[in-house]
């Protein structure tokens, strides 16, 4: 079938600008934060295409960051990105929402009280603000700015905040073997893939939250999230 005006579209090129399918698009690399997507998307079940992105590449390439295409679903030129006919979320978190909400029957979002959703938040709120923070801190002024804009003395300091966060956290657990509701739900998913990303970065993490990452990673679908991106 001719496309408009006679021209015959790159293959490349439809990956961006077709976009209504009968299946989700996740648009990610790797083990960023995308993962938590990947991850969630395999706990549902739901169908999805994966499309691997790649940074610090030449934005000719198609699966470039930069690449014009990509851009104009993300403006950022990040990761993630889920594209579900004309919706288009760039935040993993509002992905992560989106994706349990569309599939309830999986249990990602916790079947609680309004006291139960109101910590369900809460928590939610403290690793992404609190203890995923000096973890992108680190990584910032490690290797994802500019050289000249980063600040070395900024990775002590993010030691110190994350050891701050990890202290807060125990309280807010209370040492259950799930974060909310007795059962695996998005609260465990985000907790896990946060201390995959601390243990990788080299820091300090206690040995609880080490086993709470390998328990969770060890969830049938997390393993099939992992085989996707190797």
């Amino acid at each position: 079938m001719n496309r408009p005006n006679g021209v015959a579209l790159k293959q490349h090129h439809l990956l961006f600008q077709e976009r209504k399918h009968d299946r989700m698009k996740l648009y990610g690399m790797a083990q960023s934060r995308s993962f938590r997507a990947l991850w969630a998307l395999e706990e549902t079940g739901l169908e999805y295409e994966y499309v691997g992105i790649k940074l610090f590449v030449d934005p000719a390439q198609s699966e470039a960051a930069q690449n014009p295409d990509y851009l104009a679903l993300n403006s950022q030129g990040k990761v993630p990105t889920l594209v579900d006919g004309d919706l288009v979320l760039t935040e993993s978190i509002a992905i992560v929402n989106y994706i349990a909400r569309k599939a309830p029957e999986c249990g990602l979002l916790p079947n609680v009280d309004m006291v139960g959703y109101a910590h369900h938040d809460e928590l939610i709120a403290f690793v992404l603000a609190e203890l995923e923070q000096p973890l992108w801190s680190n990584g910032k002024h490690r290797f994802a700015l500019p050289e000249e804009q980063r600040i070395p003395q900024m990775l002590e300091t993010a030691k110190f905040e994350f050891a701050k966060a990890l202290h807060t956290l125990d309280h807010l657990l209370g040492g259950n073997e799930f974060a909310i509701g007795g059962q695996f739900s998005l609260a465990d998913l985000l907790l896990a893939h946060t201390f995959n990303w601390a243990i990788r970065f080299e820091f300090d993490v206690p040995a609880r939250y080490v086993e709470l990452r390998d328990r969770h990673y060890r969830r049938p679908a997390a393993v099939r999230a992992m085989a996707v991106i190797e």
